[in-house]
């Protein structure tokens, strides 16, 4: 999470926070908006099958209000609040830094080490609450990126635009391995009915479909496994998620560590590590504190909309013409959201810059500022109510796991907005942090920071 009031020193002086006036209201109000938005791209992996995220049709409902509500968070969120909520930890990054050297001298020793801890509460996150964490991830790629600060704007954007195509070139170069796997399987399907010998390759056959037991004459693992969904793998996936939480791990440990791997080194890496230094550069530009002009920030939200929205609508359409079929997702239908997800992203910090500029809807800024603020907590705490929901924490819950269509999880969404707007703003009224964000403080300075507000300076 982004503490944008983090700033190193002496310790005394920095555990200090930056005081009313000199805070970037606006950045608090955009995370808060892209944490509410990750919320609705998140809870499908609490309430369905993990596959889903694949194949939307095949669980939550994919017909009438079921279809309206997941085009709806497709065209909005879906990536979207993801790539702000990077470019806005990217920003982060920077502050930090900046700080860290007009009051220190230097900043390194304090990222990594803030980085490090960050990479704990992830660890803690992905295998005891929430196997969906995106912590551990935001912690390794963030020391990755952190040498690439101090570069002038335009040399941050040019290395972002340099990073976020990789990504969609490593799900092609995927996609036409899949094809190519696949289709060396129905080679030896068809050979093998027809009683004939052929040429396909052995070890293609099996990164698809799995490997032979030649006891049950069943295959396990591969492509298949990974991304299509049966009815014997949901319900084997059901039983395990409103089981124990060993049961949980036991089931979905292998996607938390690849998530925690290979995810990194071919998604992460580029998407996420592209979005913190196009934030970096933004944040360098001004554009997250709502002090360019009317006509720039009325400029971004109408261009990123206009071309944005068609392009994830073309994906929405092929997508849906080949039954969201994983090989046609690797090698084209996911890029489509991949590129304008970004378009439309700049949408949304456009419209918030524009809230935040001319001061509209006041009370729901200051709401959504004070989620943001206490981003950390509240994305914990998402994950606590929703495994409490649908699947129970430590034998407590309410089991609600595939039980829901997908229209009926919105009002959990909106319960759990309404909550920790209410929740966060009384918190704030109290303490100078979130729970999270004083403990993470703490461990960055190795020392307890003030937390009430009675004891600021």
């Amino acid at each position: 999470m982004v503490d944008q009031t983090s700033s190193p020193g002496a310790v005394a002086d920095l555990a200090a926070p930056v005081k009313a006036a000199q805070r970037i209201a606006s950045i608090d109000v955009l995370r808060g908006v892209a944490l509410c938005g990750i919320l609705v791209m998140n809870i499908p992996i609490f309430a369905f099958s993990s596959r889903a995220i694949f194949r939307p049709q095949a669980a939550g409902g994919f017909e009438g209000l079921d279809y309206v509500t997941w085009l709806g968070s497709h065209l909005l969120f879906d990536m979207k609040m993801m790539s702000i909520f990077s470019m806005l930890f990217g920003a982060g990054i920077v502050l930090f830094a900046t700080k860290a050297l007009e009051k220190r001298g230097r900043a390194a020793g304090l990222h990594y080490f803030r980085m490090l801890w960050l990479f704990v509460f992830g660890m803690m996150h992905a295998w005891i609450i929430w196997e969906g964490d995106i912590l551990v991830m935001y912690a390794l790629v963030g020391m990755i990126v952190f040498p690439l600060w101090r570069l002038r704007a335009k040399w941050l954007l040019i290395i972002a635009m340099v990073l976020l195509p990789v990504g969609m070139a490593i799900n092609l170069a995927n996609g036409k391995f899949f094809s190519f796997a696949r289709g060396e399987y129905e080679k030896s399907v068809a050979a093998a009915a027809l009683g004939e010998e052929t040429d396909v390759k052995p070890w293609a056959v099996e990164a698809w479909a799995g490997r032979l037991d030649e006891a049950t004459g069943e295959r396990e693992g591969g492509i298949v496994e990974m991304f299509e969904i049966s009815p014997e793998l949901v319900e084997r996936e059901v039983n395990a998620m409103r089981g124990s939480i060993a049961q949980r791990i036991a089931f979905r440990g292998p996607d938390i560590l690849w998530m925690q791997t290979s995810g990194i080194l071919m998604w992460g890496l580029w998407r996420v590590g592209g979005c913190f230094v196009l934030g970096m550069a933004l944040y360098k530009w001004g554009v997250f504190s709502a002090t360019r002009s009317t006509k720039f920030y009325a400029l971004m939200t109408a261009l990123g909309f206009a071309i944005g929205w068609p392009i994830i609508g073309t994906g929405v359409a092929s997508n849906t013409q080949h039954e969201f079929d994983i090989v046609h997702l690797f090698i084209a239908g996911w890029n489509y959201n991949y590129v304008g997800s970004m378009f439309v992203a700049f949408g949304w910090v456009g419209l918030v810059m524009l809230m935040c500029k001319h001061n509209v809807l006041r009370p729901l800024q200051i709401g959504l500022s004070a989620i943001g603020r206490m981003a950390f907590t509240n994305y914990i705490m998402q994950s606590l109510i929703c495994g409490f929901i649908f699947f129970g924490l430590s034998g407590l819950g309410l089991g609600l796991f595939g039980k829901l269509s997908r229209a009926e999880t919105m009002p959990i969404v909106f319960g759990i907005w309404v909550f920790q707007i209410g929740a966060s703003v009384w918190w704030l009224k109290r303490f100078r942090f979130g729970p999270l964000e004083w403990a993470w403080r703490s461990l960055t300075y190795w020392k307890a920071q003030p937390m009430a507000r009675s004891s600021a300076g």
